[in-house]
């Protein structure tokens, strides 16, 4: 290694090793900032992220979209304990709730509000019949991506009927 590389690289000080959790399940989080809250430790809540299998650069970079953009969405390798987690970035002004942890959408009392047959549900959202029929009589659950737009046809039905008939 030349001098100056190596001068450089003294210059930077000792690399801080992250004690890494052993074991765990991955989760999702939503992470947003502690409202009135003056101030977020990011070093802190990006290190806990860190011990959880995240890179450091991806922790930091999280807490970064999370301050401009008052929320940040990561996915962190290995979790242990999901309260410990949540706990230990509240301790640093940030807010975490696990994704996919939803409750289950009540497709039929969906439908039904609507006053629409399986069918018309199924052809009026660009639904599959045989899905929503499966979804009402608990022989399947809707994944993420159809609970969530499950969710948008019971908040905002005409929005969806009017996004999916849009040329």
């Amino acid at each position: 290694m030349n001098s100056s590389l190596r001068e450089r690289f003294e210059r930077l000080g000792p690399v801080r090793a992250v004690d890494r959790v052993s074991s765990g399940s991955p989760a999702e989080f939503v992470l947003q900032k502690v409202p009135d809250r003056q101030a977020v430790a990011t070093v802190t809540a990006a290190l806990a992220l860190a011990r959880r299998g995240m890179t450091l650069l991806g922790a930091k970079r999280a807490m970064e979209d999370m301050l401009a953009h008052g929320r940040t969405f990561v996915a962190v390798p290995v979790v242990e304990d999901v309260a410990l987690l949540v706990a230990e970035l509240a301790e640093t002004g940030v807010t975490a709730r696990k994704l996919g942890d939803e409750e289950a959408v009540d497709v039929k009392a969906i439908r039904e509000r609507l006053a629409l047959t399986q069918e018309q549900f199924a052809l009026r959202l660009g639904l599959d019949v045989d899905a929503v029929r499966n979804w009402e009589h608990g022989r399947r659950k809707p994944d993420r991506a159809a609970r969530s737009y499950l969710r948008v046809i019971a908040r905002e039905p005409a929005l969806v009927e009017d996004a999916l008939t849009a040329g």
